[in-house]
């Protein structure tokens, strides 16, 4: 069984991140009802690549990735009569995405209503027609994309064209799935306000949280997010790879990797973690560069994975569709559209052994469902309904879709961590495993003391921690005795780690039949690479984003080294909360398997799909946008950015109005966006030259008035100043066991009804075991006496 059939979705949105919501629903088996508009259909229908000549509305290979397994429905909702009959739709179904403010919430208060926009539900209106490049570098990861930038070039839109909008969908998904859960309990519905600007701002929240503290300097360069070292991408004899290391186990490793050359001896052992400088790094990569560039991309990346050393080849979309790993895994999977063909479709990066994801049908024809959802729309459906309760009360009831759920967390560093925070931001009670002679990484991460590190901090509010030596019998029975009493446990340990300690699936399952076991690795739990391990600079490389990210013939550079973690963390979550809602209904509990190479590949859908169906390789293209121009990232005064994206006629014209520009309208290079799009080069150039002058922000507000869309590229102090995400509360403040309070990144969404409460700061380690032994496990406690 599907683990959302049952689930009815009402789709009225009609931008990406709407349509990315909706399908990671669908795929799933919600039924996804999409209602369009007569005659176009979603505007997506009408976005590049048109693969299909005179095929109308059905030849976007866009609409195709975005819109499987949905059922089209064409409404007229300027009709009174059509509008009443949307309502008849809403009225039987659980949950509504749309993309626009309506009132329609209070008409439906049993329904999920989750609205997605640039910038959320109350911001100025010439914040409403943002483009994702505008929302991107909003956030701050624009001008911190490349990595070790060439400050004299622009920053970049990162990978694909569409992050920011594939990052607030999965937001969206997630809150969506956690507000029927609530619903299946109480009845209640809910409205979900998700703005894209704070999804990828909240994505940033271990860099950010140290920022706003004050505990790490920030400087308002394009290298505040870089980590000092010398990561880097490498041509070789047939592409690209990249090197990553932070270690002198790393060290030692490239060292036996290149056989001990005489002139790595200058380097001493430890220079990783105590004296990079940038002479070191320059030097380092000369001598790596030449030993690397005659060797085949995989070879060098397979004795580099022998040796420990995290060194990974730079994958084009081509080359993952011929990866053994992701043949082994199914995450292509053939789908045939009634235009474009049969294909290679990306799937999901999670496999459920219960209830897999799976693409059932090719994105709808405009109005392909209309007679058949018209007819039935008063027909009764029998909603889902919960099999088995299980909510269990918590120590501090907060609030939220999820309270009364309970999480067993065994993760270190980001992805693993930023699933359970997300959990606990919907409501759920997560108990973090640690122990004092092992405590979790981040807390070793600048800090006095493993109590006081800015990392841990920044990750880990509302979080409860229990001090448990899992190398104790008596601490493995006592823990076994807490998975017993919980509903999920999420790890992220090496491959393997868990099954030695007598933790994997199956032994799960003789502890309670049913678990829901969550398994975050760099390739997932098996398959020919599942052994491998690695980091988020390493899984954007071998995912295919680094390969797109870069300038218009020149080599890849990747976006931010920074990304990944958070979205990784941010998948296996929404994983976590379909596999839920799949109990609650069924009764079952399954393994969530999750690749977070797969995650991240899920962030170019769109563009491995184009690659399937075209056969053309993809490669960095900088700024370039095929259905806008100008589109890009212009220099202003102060060596500071402006992102411009010029959708229509009108929006050029208006550019060249606010520029003083009316030159530029009898340019016959200019004359139509087809003109602009060939001669994108030199308009850039133009353009780049008449806002070199102006104040980014000044200029910004300019031209948002004058309806083009447009946004300084936040540097991070700007991104911590920016008052849109204090009003939102992204940034709010929590209990603090040293000065009482200290900001943190909260949630990126906000839920009207019944939004769980943030209070408490990350916890010392072993906070709350006393809590656990004596209040959930009624065992003696370690201090004396008993519950």
């Amino acid at each position: 069984m599907s683990a959302l059939k049952g689930f009815r979705v009402v789709e009225l949105a009609e931008s990406v991140a709407g349509e990315y919501c909706g399908k990671l629903l669908a795929d799933f088996g919600a039924e996804v009802i999409k209602v369009e508009a007569p005659g176009c259909g979603s505007p997506t229908r009408a976005m590049a690549p048109i693969l299909a000549n005179n095929a109308g509305c059905e030849g976007s290979a866009l609409f195709a990735y975005l819109n499987t397994n949905k059922q089209s429905v064409v409404l007229d909702l300027g009709s009174a009569a059509d509008l009443e009959v949307l309502h008849q739709i809403i009225g039987g179904a659980d949950a509504v995405v749309e993309d626009r403010a309506t009132p329609w919430s209070e008409r439906h208060p049993n329904t999920v209503f989750c609205s997605i926009t640039p910038f959320g539900q109350g911001v100025a209106p010439e914040f409403e027609n943002a483009k994702s490049i505008n929302v991107f570098h909003a956030s701050g990861w624009g001008y911190h994309t490349p990595s070790h930038a060439d400050p004299d070039k622009p920053p970049l839109q990162g990978p694909g064209r569409f992050l920011a909008d594939y990052e607030a969908g999965l937001d969206a998904a997630l809150c969506v799935a956690a507000a029927l859960f609530g619903r299946l309990h109480t009845g209640q519905g809910e409205f979900i306000d998700i703005s894209e600007h704070a999804v990828l701002a909240s994505r940033a929240d271990s860099i950010l949280g140290r920022f706003i503290t004050g505990e790490v300097t920030v400087d308002g360069t394009r290298n505040d997010y870089d980590q000092a070292g010398p990561a880097a991408f490498f041509a070789c004899a047939d592409g690209f790879v990249y090197l990553y290391m932070t270690s002198r186990a790393h060290w030692l490793g490239v060292k036996n990797l290149m056989g001990r050359p005489e002139w790595l001896d200058a380097f001493d052992d430890d220079w990783l973690e105590f004296s990079v400088t940038p002479d070191k790094v320059a030097a380092f990569r000369r001598g790596f560069a030449a030993w690397v560039r005659d060797l085949a991309k995989e070879d060098a990346a397979d004795e580099a994975q022998r040796l420990g050393v995290p060194l990974v080849p730079v994958n084009g979309a081509a080359d993952l569709r011929h990866s053994p790993q992701y043949r082994h895994r199914g995450f292509f999977q053939a789908v045939s559209h009634p235009v474009l063909g049969a294909a290679a479709y990306p799937t999901v990066p999670y496999a459920l052994s219960a209830s897999p994801a799976e693409i059932t049908s090719a994105a709808p024809t405009l109005g392909q469902h209309t007679a058949l959802v018209l007819d039935r729309r008063n027909v009764p459906r029998p909603p889902p309904v919960v099999r088995s309760a299980q909510l269990k009360r918590p120590r501090d009831p907060r609030g939220g879709p999820l309270q009364g759920v309970r999480v067993v967390e065994l993760t270190k560093v980001w992805a693993g961590p930023y699933a359970g925070k997300l959990l606990a931001m919907l409501g759920a009670e997560v108990i973090k495993v640690e122990t004092a002679c092992n405590p979790e990484e981040m807390r070793a991460y600048g800090g006095t003391d493993i109590n006081h590190a800015p990392y841990f901090l920044s990750i880990n509010p509302e979080i409860l921690s229990i001090d448990l030596d899992i190398k104790s019998g008596e601490d493995m029975a006592r823990l076994r005795e807490l998975i017993a009493r919980s509903d999920i446990v999420i790890n992220n340990l090496r491959p393997g780690a868990m099954e030695r300690q007598g933790l994997g699936y199956e032994q799960l399952t003789a502890v309670k039949a049913d678990i829901i076991s969550v398994s975050i690795k760099m390739w997932g739990n098996d398959g020919p690479l599942g052994h491998q391990t690695g980091y988020a600079p390493s899984f954007a490389a071998l995912a295919g984003l680094a390969s797109l990210v870069g300038y218009a013939g020149g080599p890849p550079l990747g976006t931010s080294m920074r990304y990944g973690d958070s979205t990784v963390g941010a998948a296996a979550a929404y994983a976590a909360v379909v596999a839920l809602l799949h109990r609650e209904v069924s009764g079952e509990g399954q393994f969530v398997d999750v690749s977070a190479v797969e995650a991240l590949s899920a962030m170019i859908g769109d563009c491995l799909l184009e690659q399937s169906l075209t056969g053309k390789p993809l490669g960095p293209n900088g700024n370039y946008h095929p259905d806008m121009c100008p589109h890009g990232c212009y220099p202003c005064s102060d060596g500071s950015w402006v992102t411009i994206a010029v959708a229509s006629e009108a929006e050029w014209c208006q550019l060249c109005v606010a520029l003083d520009a009316a030159a530029l309208t009898l340019d016959p290079r200019y004359a139509t966006m087809d003109e602009r799009r060939r001669n994108a080069e030199a308009l850039d150039a133009d353009v780049a030259r008449l806002t070199r002058s102006h104040d980014a922000e000044e200029l910004a507000h300019r031209l948002r008035a004058a309806g083009v869309p447009a946004g300084k590229s936040a540097t991070a102090i700007d991104v911590i100043a920016d008052q849109r995400l204090w009003d939102r509360e992204l940034y709010r403040f929590v209990t603090d066991h040293r000065e009482g309070q200290r900001p943190i990144l909260g949630p990126s969404w906000r839920m009207a009804r019944s939004p769980a409460r943030i209070a408490r700061g990350a916890p010392d380690l072993g906070e709350d075991t006393e809590y656990v032994l004596r209040e959930i496990l009624g065992a003696t406690s370690r201090m004396g006496g008993r519950a």
